[in-house]
């Protein structure tokens, strides 16, 4: 449906739960109509970990919006979960158990996620890659072919951002989990591909290296400030 004259354009986040993506939802807030959106190809239940935290967001934000203005008091996000080919899954394990290691699988799985959210009724489609990054991160050259074949704009809020400022801002907005990968449950594609991993008789602990990831549980307002943890997920 085409847009009416004074409306806000939306934007879909790839959502996964964790603090970059909610950072790069916050961000847009005052300038776009927001929706999370979640991947997933049904092979685990981990997109609810992203739904719940999307909700707790929601709640967070329409609890102060009376009294705090800002990016808080413009958001309001949706959430939808949005299907992926279970194809690409079973492909992209095959290549962590071939390459040895998850990086290429899941730049193709974060490449898979933007052309189908982009395919959706929104103006933009954005996710929480970071400046810094290794995987997945978003080319120049791959973004300008998505805006051009699907007429959207692609939007990184987080793309010229160094760690130590991603870390300040979310300090100050979020409320985050924090934890070794294999405990905190999120809702990025490495669950699912460790899963399929499984299946394919991959050893999980050899081809996916530990690290400390984060899942939001709310927003920070009023000055109750803390650690917001990091965050290697983008969705």
């Amino acid at each position: 449906m085409p847009r009416q004259s004074g409306d806000a354009p939306t934007v879909a986040v790839l959502f996964s739960g964790g603090r970059d993506s909610a950072l790069a939802a916050l961000l847009l807030a005052p300038a776009y109509d927001v929706t999370l959106v979640t991947g997933s190809a049904g092979v685990t239940d981990d997109w609810t970990h992203a739904r719940d935290a999307a909700r707790a967001l929601a709640a967070d934000a329409r609890a102060v919006r009376p009294t705090e203005g800002g990016a808080v008091g413009d958001f309001d996000p949706e959430f939808r979960r949005v299907d992926l080919d279970g194809d690409a899954f079973e492909t992209a394990a095959r290549r962590v158990v071939a390459d040895g290691h998850p990086r290429a699988a899941v730049q193709r799985l974060h490449e898979h996620a933007l052309e189908r959210v982009a395919a959706r009724a929104f103006d933009a489609v954005a996710d929480g890659t970071r400046r810094d990054d290794r995987t997945p991160r978003v080319e120049r050259a791959t973004a300008r072919s998505l805006e051009d074949r699907r007429d959207v704009d692609h939007l990184a809020p987080l793309a010229g951002v160094g760690h130590g400022a991603v870390q300040a801002m979310a300090d100050r907005r979020l409320r985050v989990e924090r934890g070794p990968s294999e405990t905190v449950g999120r809702a990025d594609y490495e669950g699912e591909l460790r899963a399929l991993v499984r299946e394919e008789g991959g050893s999980v602990a050899d081809l996916f290296p530990e690290h400390e990831q984060s899942r939001v549980t709310g927003l920070r307002v009023g000055g109750d400030e803390g650690e917001s943890g990091d965050d290697n997920g983008k969705s």
